[in-house]
């Protein structure tokens, strides 16, 4: 008599693949709106991801880049505005 109940799916592989798109689209809309929210959450998602062996390593490598590019991005244009947050109004 087995009292514990079988794995329903598989678990590892196919989160990591969603966390490595997650992280490309949450990049991708970062360079548009909240660079400074989800540039982070898209590196991490990317990091878990590639440390987890994701099936999707390219996809991964890309949330990856495109967190870092969110970050960069929000540098430049802290930097130009010269003030603590960016906005375009002056």
């Amino acid at each position: 008599m087995e009292l514990t109940a079988q794995a329903q799916r598989p678990v590892g592989r196919r989160d990591t693949d969603g966390m490595a798109v997650a992280s490309f689209v949450l990049g991708l809309l970062g360079l548009l709106v909240l660079n400074i929210v989800l540039g982070p959450v898209a590196i991490a998602l990317a990091s878990v991801a590639l440390w987890r062996g994701t099936g999707r390593r390219g996809r991964a490598l890309l949330g990856l880049g495109l967190g870092v590019a969110d970050l960069v991005l929000l540098g430049v244009l802290m930097s130009l505005n010269n003030s603590v947050s960016w906005s375009f109004a002056g």
